[in-house]
């Protein structure tokens, strides 16, 4: 691996330390609104394919950079691969979404959960990672990333997407020492696997929980967060003689954004639905923040949308710690045109809004 990185704005905001420019990268940056993706799924074959293939996964984490000057690459993977690891049987079929052949069910297929070693059953994940890193050759920092216990639970007993939840929330509310057990293995094992990616070169970790919002605040804290904060708290924060920071994001938990910051983490991402000015008012400068343009935004005029990148700026306002993103990821149906509008305006207008080195 190649330790210099010739472009480090995303970890120094992360740090809340002085940046020059706001940095800015996308969740979901590669995928299917860019046509070179679905040039690559289609010679792949399947989007498992694209995740096992070492070099399918390269190639396509780093399509979005060959496009627009972000500052960040994150690795091209599925939350699902952990417990897809775990035995569950992953598959992906067009219009249906991620499904399980072996859904957790009962006590007896909980009690057989075990953790995956990293370096074996995701090997290739680990290969992807290393491959990506020497590409990058220290162009821009390589995010690694995990689902959230909760969220991957979610998938693990409904044995896919759901609209209702109501065999996880069944279990979280009849059984609830039986999904303590479900969630503590999954923690443990998102732990090693976050770690592996450091390991393998990954300069920053993002927890996804996805459907922490679908949750009250009493069971949030104890079902959601705290295996999140379990996560942090057995995190390697430093390789290569650099700070790793790890990024926590709950899609709907504006509520919970102080009990998120107090994990731990180094910055907390940030959905739409929540101000951020609001958001740096509440938990003051304990953490940097990631976020937050409504993804709709891409499917307006590129007026508009520096209108809006321009608001977001401005609701954050001065001082360091602010990484831009998207409340959510880049919808399919986006013109690419309109996300390198997105990112030229966060450079343009961040950069001549000074001073991004004050608190």
């Amino acid at each position: 691996m190649n330790a210099t990185l010739h472009n480090d704005r995303l970890l120094r905001a992360l740090l809340r330390q002085p940046v020059d420019a706001t940095p800015v990268w996308l969740m979901r940056q590669a995928g299917r609104y860019l046509p070179e993706y679905r040039a690559a799924r289609a010679r792949a074959g399947s989007f498992m394919a694209l995740c096992q293939t070492p070099e399918w996964a390269c190639e396509v984490t780093l399509q979005p950079l060959a496009r627009f000057p972000l500052d960040a690459a994150i690795l091209f993977s599925d939350i699902l691969t952990v417990p897809d690891a775990m035995g569950l049987g992953l598959t992906f079929s067009d219009g249906e979404g991620p499904q399980f052949a072996r859904p957790l069910r009962s006590a007896a297929d909980i009690a057989r959960l075990a953790v995956p070693d990293p370096e074996a059953a995701l090997r290739y994940v680990m290969d992807a990672v290393r491959l990506i890193r020497r590409e990058l050759a220290g162009r821009v920092p390589l995010i690694g990333f995990a689902g959230s216990p909760w969220t991957l639970a979610t998938y693990m007993v409904e044995g896919g997407s759901s609209k209702d939840y109501h065999r996880i929330k069944g279990l979280l509310y009849d059984q609830p020492g039986l999904l303590h057990r479900l969630l503590e293995v999954t923690a443990q094992a998102v732990t090693l696997y976050l770690n592996a990616q450091i390991a393998a070169g990954a300069q920053a970790v993002m927890i996804f929980d996805t459907w922490g919002g679908i949750l009250t605040p009493r069971a949030y804290r104890e079902f959601s967060l705290r295996y999140m904060a379990q996560i942090v708290a057995g995190l390697t924060r430093e390789a290569e003689n650099r700070a790793v920071p790890v990024i926590l994001f709950t899609k709907g938990g504006g509520a919970w954004l102080e009990a998120i910051a107090a994990t731990g983490c180094d910055a907390v991402g940030v959905d739409w639905t929540v101000d951020l000015g609001e958001v740096r008012r509440r938990i003051g400068t304990q953490v940097a923040l990631q976020g937050n343009l409504d993804p709709a935004v891409l499917y307006a005029a590129p007026e508009r949308i520096r209108e809006q990148v321009a608001q977001v700026l401005a609701d954050f306002g001065t001082g360091p710690g602010h990484v831009f993103n998207l409340g959510h990821g880049v919808q399919p149906g986006v013109d690419p045109e309109r996300v390198g509008t997105l990112v030229a305006a966060v450079h343009e207008l961040s950069a001549s809004q000074p001073p991004h080195g004050d608190a």
